[in-house]
């Protein structure tokens, strides 16, 4: 019966740790679609900047999926041995923008967009 309830507290500890790592991830100044667009204007390697972010975002939002799959929860996107790698970040990003175009404000959160192209591209098997 301990064992039991060491598993239950375990799975609950881990699916409060992957939501805390979800909100971590959208809440930490998250830079909008609107900062970026400006950065990589303004800026003169603000492309370059730009690019490391979204990469940085991808690493992230890799990281919160494989601790919810880890922790035994249905993964939001599964890579499956697909390639995902840091130079398909931008391709990823300007596709979804481009594909879902109506659905996005620029004052919505890049991780958003990034979240939902992930989702999209590397959908789970039901």
């Amino acid at each position: 019966m301990g064992t039991m309830t060491g598993r239950i507290r375990f799975h609950r500890l881990g699916r409060l740790l992957a939501w805390a790592a979800l909100a971590c991830a959208a809440s930490a100044s998250a830079m909008t679609i609107r900062e970026l667009r400006t950065l990589e204007a303004n800026e003169k390697d603000g492309k370059l900047y730009a690019n490391y972010y979204l990469v940085g975002v991808i690493e992230g939002l890799r990281e919160a999926n494989d601790l919810v799959e880890r922790s035994g929860q249905k993964p939001a996107f599964c890579i499956n041995g697909r390639r995902l790698e840091p130079s398909m970040a931008r391709s990823l990003y300007q596709s979804e923008l481009i594909r879902n175009a109506d659905s996005y404000e620029a004052d919505m959160p890049v991780q958003l967009v990034l979240s939902a192209a992930l989702r999209n591209s590397y959908r789970c098997s039901p």
